[in-house]
């Protein structure tokens, strides 16, 4: 079960107009109490303006609310008219995004700048049927 959060807690509502944080998480924690053996996954954008506490907060966040697998990516904007970039993160921080999220007790975290939420699926498909 996929369910992107997208973005930290205090840029929800610009990122997510229509959603709200916490309903988010509440959602994938309870498709995961109503059937535990649900892979479930979440993915967000980093380059939005975040700090690096907000996105370990973030990290914390997911997992007591019971997502296993994480996709971090850089956040590039489709157009004009979308959020404009606020940083371009330096793959060293999406390296310690995944190790920070790795110590956390994920199942798999896929942290780099062209990671999406589909990014190599096949490669997770496979770490979680051995």
């Amino acid at each position: 079960m996929n369910h992107n959060v997208e973005t930290i807690k205090r840029l929800y509502s610009e990122v997510r107009p229509m959603a709200d944080y916490n309903r988010s998480l509440e959602l994938l924690k309870k498709v995961k109490e109503l059937n535990p053996n649900i892979i479930t996954k979440s993915g967000f954008m980093v380059g939005l303006g975040e700090t690096q506490d907000e996105v370990i907060e973030l990290l914390h966040d997911m997992y007591k609310h019971g997502i296993q697998i994480v996709t971090i990516g850089q956040y590039l904007q489709p157009t004009k008219d979308h959020l404009d970039v606020k940083e371009y993160v330096h793959p060293d921080v999406f390296d310690k995004y995944r190790e920070i999220g790795e110590e956390i007790g994920f199942l798999f975290v896929e942290s780099g700048p062209l990671v999406r939420s589909s990014y190599h699926a096949e490669k997770v498909q496979n770490y979680i049927t051995k």
